[in-house]
């Protein structure tokens, strides 16, 4: 059985990209084979500023509060970035959907995987499951997976911090 690479490792991938833009063509190969994505595809020193644009256009997504708004930049990362689905296996590794043609760069890649899964994870889980850190001092995008739906900070630490702040402002 193979899990869907479209789903929230695209998300997280995006979100870690996002927080921590790479800053070299071998950072963002290493970040992306640390996230599990098989790096089967040509790769290029194009590759940086692709990812750099994407990073740039999902953001948007993320910081849209409207769901409205929020599908309609969703949309439009699908539609510049994701071709048909497609069943493939890889020369036997077993079949799963590709939503991207093959033999595409990794900037490609990573364009699809990000425009499928987040719109994977926004449809399945709900469209406020992205967002930035409620704590005044810190801007992290978190992916909302949790059981609930109510994630508002990017860690616990920020969490506790801001309580304790809270708390200590109204003694």
């Amino acid at each position: 059985m193979h899990l869907n690479p479209y789903g929230q490792d695209a998300v997280r991938l995006a979100a870690d990209l996002a927080n921590q833009r790479p800053h070299s063509l071998p950072d963002l190969v290493r970040r992306c084979a640390a996230a599990g994505l098989v790096l089967d595809m040509p790769v290029g020193e194009a590759d940086l500023a692709v990812a750099l644009e994407l990073v740039d256009q999902w953001t948007e997504i993320v910081d849209a509060t409207d769901p409205t708004q929020r599908a309609a930049l969703v949309n439009r990362l699908l539609a510049a970035a994701s071709a048909y689905p497609r069943l493939t296996d890889h020369g036997g590794t077993g079949w799963h959907l590709h939503y991207r043609d093959d033999g595409v760069p990794l900037g490609t890649v990573l364009r699809a995987l990000v425009s499928v899964g987040t719109a994977l994870h926004l449809a399945g889980r709900g469209m406020s499951r992205l967002g930035r850190c409620a704590a005044d001092d810190c801007r992290t995008i978190y992916v909302d997976t949790s059981r609930g739906g109510r994630q508002r900070y990017c860690s616990p630490r920020c969490a506790n911090r801001d309580a304790v702040r809270r708390h200590r402002s109204s003694r």
